[in-house]
């Protein structure tokens, strides 16, 4: 994982952290603010990768809509 990656992460911690839980377009929307080299296909690895480590959880809404959390604990 490269430097910037390690920032995405922190910045969606971030951002779940003061928003509680945020649809993902919306996510990638803020990250994107303050990461702007960020394509849309790494952002979903990085939320691949932590979902995979149990930092966060995204669910499937209606409309194909997906939204993200924090995890518990």
């Amino acid at each position: 994982m490269s430097v910037n990656e390690r920032l995405v992460t922190t910045t969606v911690v971030d951002a779940l952290g003061r928003n509680g839980a945020l649809y993902v377009d919306d996510l990638y929307k803020s990250v994107h603010k303050m990461h702007s080299d960020v394509e849309k296909g790494t952002f979903e690895e990085i939320l691949m990768l932590m979902e995979l480590q149990s930092l966060i959880m995204v669910y499937k809404m209606p409309r194909g809509k997906r939204k993200a959390e924090l995890t518990k604990g």
